[in-house]
């Protein structure tokens, strides 16, 4: 005990209390020893002003031992912009010490209050030895921060299976791939491409024009399905099969990002661009050695498929995919975007084998896909959301023909996406509701009815339908919607004000000092709702703000990059809901994942005693951002009171 400082307190007790908390738990225990001996106490009874924004000098670094603070800004205009609550165990002044500044915030005890006082150079004495704490104290939803957690709730839940590193999202494409280019005019004759092929024993051939310019490319698969098997003449020029433009990807591009597009676009081959020039060739196989296990072997599984049946156990393997990507280190946006091209995949193959059992449409027609599904972001646990949009017609003939089909057609599909495991939306939100059954006029027309006269249902509705994306068929009559719909909201005040009320209808999980809230009853006890108490407010508050400018794209991440690009998001905000929003769809994932593979049923419900200490802190710090975002939203829509 330091007798020299009436404040001093004896080492083990701050010991004991430090050990508690984080970061310093993660500290050897003699350094924490060092550190609480260099510890004070301090009383601030409730009301002190403990900092004052821009005039105290902050001199030490304080952790709450017990009672709370509310931090808080005077703005220019002498708002007041609440900040924060902080209760046992959270800190205060850090950020000044590491900036050198005066108090950055106004710092007020709510309740009589003790806290631990290091002086400032012991603070930074301990931040420079320890790069861990002084990342932990310098976050506020920071990509470092973010990828301490992915790591360690790998760790914690999902057990790796797999022998060997995988290299998807490390390995860029320049240095996997492994095939020379090979060049041949566009002139060039089918037989003369394919001896070319087969004495290079290569699988694709670049056409160039006249002047050298590459116009093309042409593989061993254009030729087996355009020419062997079209029974076309092998003297044909080789331009008149080849695919253009050559698709292309950056050397400097990881393996996933080329897989992805390969898969997107049907493609084994993709020309590796630099400085506007193709280097290299990268294709499937490339990358499947290096990995060793690929979600291509499922895509070829689902395209090669001849029978809807057959459709049934693949999509159901869909799930050990998304463990290896989680095994890889993935983030939440990639995993999403691999579910969704793997689920859409599985809904092509099967709309063209209904199609093949059906019939064609006496009209041009597309599948359309909403919520989660038109966002890209789908999980374990997604239910169908769907609707079919039609061509308009006066033909009475075709008008008594189109319903009896559709109807037809959709109900069998709906019943086959149950067995591949989609489950039935419980609102009916599917296209075996004839409601949902529409032409294009009768779809602007409920659009214009939702914007126009905006009621509580309406505004539930666009929740769902305005994330719409095609699924199948004629693109271009979702694209009209699309264009027509825009428009029609972001000229819609009124409406844009209902939807920017219900997103304020839900709170995060924490309680006044930051614990959290958690259900009382039988089946769901301890636990709270990831998804409706945390992801659903930054969906809606990103599809609030596109429609709001105009902004067209429906994946949730997008909309909010597209926001920070254009300047309707500070910085900072956008930055830290990104990075909060990509956390909470990982420790989704991760639960979800969890549960399939003790033989639940994927739920949103998560546990704060199951969560690690890391987990937990960054969870929190994650729904201190929705708070922000509200703040946000408030202003930006008027709604102060709200």
């Amino acid at each position: 005990m330091n007798n020299d400082n009436p404040n001093a307190i004896p080492a083990d007790v701050a010991l004991d209390f430090l050990a508690e908390i984080l970061p310093f738990k993660e500290l050897e225990r003699s350094e924490l020893l060092r550190l609480s001996r260099k510890c004070t106490i301090d009383f601030y009874p409730e009301g002190t002003l403990i900092f004052r924004q821009g005039e105290t000098e902050v001199e030490y670094f304080h952790v709450i031992q017990q009672g709370g603070v509310k931090t808080y800004r005077i703005e220019d205009n002498d708002e007041i912009s609440l900040k924060d609550y902080r209760g046992r165990g959270e800190y205060f002044g850090a950020l000044p010490i590491i900036q050198g500044t005066r108090a950055n915030l106004n710092v007020e005890a709510v309740e009589d209050t003790f806290c631990f006082l290091f002086d400032k150079q012991a603070f930074l004495d301990l931040l420079s030895s320890n790069p861990m704490v002084s990342q932990y104290y310098l976050r506020t939803m920071s990509a470092k921060m973010a990828e301490m957690v992915y790591s360690q709730s790998r760790r914690q839940k999902i057990l790796p299976r797999t022998e060997g590193s995988f290299y998807l999202f490390s390995a860029q494409v320049g240095r996997v791939a492994k095939g020379d280019l090979f060049h041949a005019p566009a002139t060039t004759s089918v037989r003369q491409a394919a001896t070319i092929m087969s004495e290079k024993m290569v699988g694709s051939l670049l056409l160039t024009d006249s002047g050298g310019e590459i116009t093309g490319i042409v593989t061993d698969k254009d030729i087996r399905g355009k020419v062997v098997a079209q029974g076309v003449d092998f003297e044909t020029r080789v331009e008149e099969i080849m695919s253009s433009p050559v698709q292309t990807i950056s050397g400097q591009a990881v393996c996933f990002d080329a897989l992805l597009k390969m898969i997107k676009n049907r493609i084994h081959h993709l020309a590796i661009e630099q400085n506007g020039r193709i280097v290299k060739m990268i294709t499937t196989h490339d990358i499947m050695v290096t990995q060793g296990t690929s979600p291509l072997y499922l895509f070829r599984e689902i395209l090669a498929q001849r029978s809807i049946e057959g459709l049934y156990p693949l999509a159901h393997k869909i799930p050990q995919v998304v463990r290896s990507l989680i095994e890889e280190g993935a983030k939440a946006n990639n995993i999403t975007r691999m579910i969704a091209v793997l689920n859409d995949h599985i809904l092509e193959r099967l709309l063209s084998l209904q199609i093949e059992k059906f019939g064609r449409a006496p009209l041009p027609w597309a599948w359309m896909l909403m919520g989660s599904e038109g966002r890209r972001e789908q999980t374990f646990k997604t239910d169908q959301d769907n609707a079919i949009i039609h061509a308009d017609t006066d033909d009475p003939a075709l008008k008594a023909a189109a319903e009896p089909y559709f109807k037809t057609f959709a109900e069998s599909t709906i019943d086959h996406l149950v067995k591949c495991g989609y489950p039935l939306c419980p609102g009916e939100i599917m296209a075996s509701n004839p409601k949902w059954r529409q032409p294009l006029s009768i779809w602007v027309s409920y659009f214009k009815k939702w914007c126009r006269t905006p009621t509580p249902e309406s505004v539930l509705n666009s929740l769902i339908f305005f994330d719409f994306k095609a699924g199948y068929g004629d693109t271009a009559l979702v694209d009209r919607l699309r264009g027509e719909i825009a428009e029609i909201a972001r000229n819609s005040d009124l409406f844009l004000l209902w939807m920017a009320k219900s997103t304020l209808a839900s709170r995060p999980p924490l309680t006044f000092f930051r614990n959290f809230i958690v259900e009382k009853d039988d089946e769901h006890k301890n636990s709270f709702d990831l998804k409706t108490r945390g992801l659903v407010f930054m969906v809606d508050f990103a599809r609030l703000m596109s429609l709001k400018h105009g902004i067209t794209e429906t994946n949730t991440l997008a909309r909010l990059n597209l926001l920070l690009e254009n300047q309707y998001l500070p910085a900072a905000l956008g930055n830290e809901i990104i990075e909060a929003y990509e956390f909470l769809m990982h420790l989704r994932l991760i639960h979800q994942l969890h549960m399939l593979e003790a033989d639940q049923a994927p739920d949103n419900y998560i546990k704060p005693k199951d969560l690690t200490d890391l987990e937990r802190q960054t969870l929190k710090e994650a729904f201190l951002v929705i708070g922000r975002l509200q703040d946000f939203t408030r202003k930006e829509f008027h709604l102060a009171d709200q």
